[in-house]
């Protein structure tokens, strides 16, 4: 995996932004176009769109800021041209798994991951259930919705899918680094219920025990589950309790998409119920 100074042609870069999930924050677009600078790099795509500026400081140090989560300003643009500016093109896929990365390798620096929470005898109970009803990847996109330490990861990379993972505990994203479930290229520390606003759409979404889902919770739950059935052709969405299932039956229903809930003997305790989501 490439990083993100190897990328703009530097030996060292930092991102203005201070975390994954403030990328779309219009705040720091304003900071970069204040900044005081000697030099500008813009990173655009293979359809010329931006991704990336970075300013030289007066000390040498090169700070940047991402727009592939949210669009650049003409004030910027005019910064860019004003410093008299390079331009580098790279391919988005391969920004977007560099800009994952560098957030991820800081998370895992400074962040202690939780107890090891995984019975091993899970993986291939899982791997089972995604086998049934899945199947392999060959290739296409899947999103692990609430990644947790990583076991839903880990058995769709095996199965061939191209995985973005999303969570939102950074101990159980620690874990899952440490233990190589999870990849920090393919990781976002986020809100679930915003994921519109950082992953575009996907073939296939997967949400492992989903809830506990309560009255009182229930509209966050409907909110996540929304996102991840929206951005999806289909879904396999698990819960402890038949009646979170029903919930999630109730919540597609509204949303136009098709849905079957079925009873999983495999496991007593996780995954007991499955609600599995089609256009």
């Amino acid at each position: 995996m490439q990083d993100i100074a190897e990328i703009l042609g530097l030996v060292e870069v930092q991102l203005i932004e201070p975390s994954f999930a403030l990328l779309p924050d219009t705040t720091f677009t304003a900071l970069l176009e204040e900044s005081e600078g000697t030099q500008a790099r813009l990173l655009v795509d293979q359809d010329s769109d931006p991704l990336c500026m970075a300013v030289c400081r007066e000390d040498g140090t090169w700070i940047a800021g991402c727009f592939h989560l949210r669009p650049p300003t003409g004030a910027l643009i005019a910064r860019f041209e004003y410093l008299g500016g390079d331009i580098f093109q790279e391919e988005r896929g391969i920004w977007e798994a560099a800009v994952r990365g560098y957030y991820s390798r800081e998370l895992a620096l400074h962040t202690t991951p939780a107890l090891e929470d995984l019975n091993p005898g899970r993986v291939s109970l899982v791997d089972s259930l995604v086998g049934e009803i899945l199947g392999d990847g060959a290739g296409r996109s899947c999103l692990d919705c609430g990644c947790g330490s990583g076991v839903g990861s880990l058995v769709l990379r095996k199965r061939g899918y191209k995985i973005f993972s999303c969570d939102n505990d950074p101990s159980l994203i620690s874990l899952g680094f440490a233990r190589g479930r999870l990849l920090q290229e393919e990781t976002m520390l986020i809100d679930a219920s915003l994921l519109h606003h950082y992953v575009g759409h996907c073939d296939t979404g997967l949400g492992l025990m989903f809830g506990e889902i309560h009255d009182f919770n229930e509209g966050m739950w409907e909110q996540i589950t929304g996102e991840l059935i929206m951005l999806t052709d289909r879904s396999l969405i698990t819960t402890g309790t038949e009646q979170e299932a029903m919930r999630i039956r109730n919540w597609a229903d509204q949303y136009g998409k098709e849905s079957e809930i079925i009873e999983n003997t495999r496991d007593p305790i996780y995954d007991r119920w499955i609600c599995s989501i089609s256009s």
